[in-house]
């Protein structure tokens, strides 16, 4: 018997980082100026109401820093990022002193 040479696994975060992962792409429909529904956000993931809730928690506001915004229009709550530049800095990164 021959060992077959191992191939590399392919991780959870490199499976996040996909373009056209769902994350990716919810994201991207929050970034556009008009925003989304979480409804619309079930419709495009497949996702129930508290997955979708839960990944605008965890993932956007918490782990990628982005300012969720929400509005109540003709009744029904749009979300909205302003994109990467308002990210919140993180504690990790070396501040700067002035000279």
């Amino acid at each position: 018997m021959t060992a077959k040479p191992a191939q590399p696994a392919i991780t959870d975060l490199e499976k996040k980082n996909d373009a056209g992962s769902k994350q990716a792409r919810v994201i991207e429909m929050l970034q556009s100026p008009t925003g989304m529904t979480i409804a619309a956000m079930m419709k495009e993931t497949g996702w129930q109401q508290h997955s979708v809730r839960g990944f605008l928690a965890g993932v956007v506001r918490k782990k990628l820093e982005l300012k969720l915004n929400s509005k109540k229009i003709d009744g029904s709550r749009v979300y909205r990022v302003d994109g990467a530049d308002s990210a919140k800095p993180s504690g990790r990164q070396s501040k700067r002193r002035s000279a």
